[in-house]
């Protein structure tokens, strides 16, 4: 899991390094490389690829598709760390989602976690400071759509194999973008930004097979504070290629996300026992 985290810190930092390129171009060859990376894993299964609930599999593909749409609008225009934070908010719009649509029950400490989470969300966002307002709601939008693809993901474990939802989430998200980039002209990258965006295909599909392994082998609840090694790595970036040092308030926002996601941790760890 901390490799996963480390390779989508690089995904995010070289989402950044390509520069002015429309978010549409970025998620286009953000997703190319995975979807036929998937295709080859699943034709060489023997499985098909008819996946078994088409409507999940939809609704996973199209909120993970406006997940990356506004992920990567948020790190374009924020310091790497804060978009990269914002966008962990995730698990505890999970556990809110799967509550009011899977009835998966919250206990007491969980909603702690998630209110400690959130006023450190507040800390990094701090609304009325100006043009950064907008970017960091989108970062927290990103951390709804993709925590509302991930409790569809948990509809869809009793029915779909992972490489299978991999394989439409990756081809949906390659195809929606075309008629954006068609629509307002596609920019032709330089070489330096293409190598960039093949970094950025490269590292998300890197990054998506190891947390695939670790799921395969290791509890969620074992593994989601490994899955915060992501804003570290994507700080330590930040600050080594453009000299981002978060301020004081900024650091307490981090500190305190960071909280509740050990606390959410510990609430599963003694679940388990």
């Amino acid at each position: 899991m901390v490799m996963s985290s480390l390779f989508f810190a690089v995904m995010a930092a070289a989402v950044k390094l390509a520069g002015d390129l429309p978010a549409m171009e970025k998620v286009f060859f953000r997703n190319l490389v995975g979807f036929f990376v998937s295709g080859l894993i699943v034709w060489h299964s023997g499985r098909g690829f008819a996946g078994s609930d088409k409507r999940g599999l939809f609704y996973r593909s199209l909120f993970g598709f406006l997940g990356l749409v506004s992920y990567f609008y948020a790190i374009d225009r924020l310091p790497l760390a804060n978009a990269v934070i914002l966008n962990q908010v995730n698990p505890f719009i999970v556990l809110v989602l799967a509550y009011l649509f899977l009835r998966e029950k919250i206990i007491k400490m969980q909603w702690v976690a998630i209110m400690v989470a959130m006023l450190g969300v507040l800390l990094i966002v701090r609304p009325g400071t100006g043009y950064l307002l907008w970017p960091a709601l989108a970062g927290l939008l990103s951390a709804f759509f993709t925590a509302a693809a991930y409790t569809v993901i948990r509809h869809l474990r009793v029915s779909d194999h992972p490489q299978i939802i991999i394989f439409y989430f990756t081809g949906f998200s390659t195809f929606s973008t075309l008629p954006f980039m068609l629509a307002r002209g596609f920019v032709m990258p330089d070489f330096f930004q293409l190598q960039v965006l093949l970094v950025v295909g490269v590292t998300a599909t890197i990054a998506q097979f190891f947390m695939t392994h670790a799921y395969r082998y290791g509890e969620a609840g074992d593994l989601s504070i490994y899955s915060y090694g992501n804003t570290i790595f994507a700080m330590l970036i930040g600050m080594l290629l453009w000299r981002e040092f978060p301020d004081a308030l900024g650091f307490a926002g981090v500190f305190l996300v960071f909280c509740g996601a050990y606390l959410n941790w510990r609430v599963n760890r003694e679940g388990q026992r």
